[in-house]
């Protein structure tokens, strides 16, 4: 079953909601109390979408006992194989972002599904958005 929208974190919400103390946590953590609140009432309407890149730039080692809370959240974590990996290298090249903004973008051009992204470089991804036609509600952590 695909979701009927997505939430796409960036590095810095994902940093922000591993750590307690980082000054968004309290923000990112309202939008997965929405996602999970719309989940409650229609199972599965809303997936948490980390994309692997991002992950590994916000440091977020999910062996460390530090990620115990993160780990327990339903992230979809989709990785790059190698056609999705060209298409990031294109995104790189053509627009010059992060290869992390890079995977965003080639996620949200591989889902259907309405997106919001969770972001502190809003710029970034409206252009990574834009470059692959994908639609986006930014909320700037």
């Amino acid at each position: 079953m695909n979701p009927a929208r997505t939430i796409v974190f960036d590095n810095e919400a994902v940093q922000a909601l591993a750590d307690p103390a980082h000054p968004k946590h309290r923000r990112v953590m309202a939008a997965v109390q929405v996602a999970a609140g719309r989940n409650l009432r229609r199972a599965g309407s809303v997936a948490l979408v980390v994309p692997i890149t991002v992950q590994v730039e916000a440091g977020w080692d999910r062996r460390q006992p530090r990620s115990a809370a993160i780990n327990r959240l339903r992230m979809v974590r989709p990785g790059l194989d190698g056609p999705t990996a060209d298409e990031a290298a294109e995104v790189v090249t053509a627009i010059g972002v992060t290869p992390a903004d890079a995977h965003i973008a080639v996620t949200l051009k591989s889902t259907a599904t309405p997106h919001s992204v969770l972001t502190s470089d809003e710029s970034d991804i409206r252009g990574v958005a834009d470059h692959v036609g994908a639609r986006v509600v930014v909320v700037t952590v």
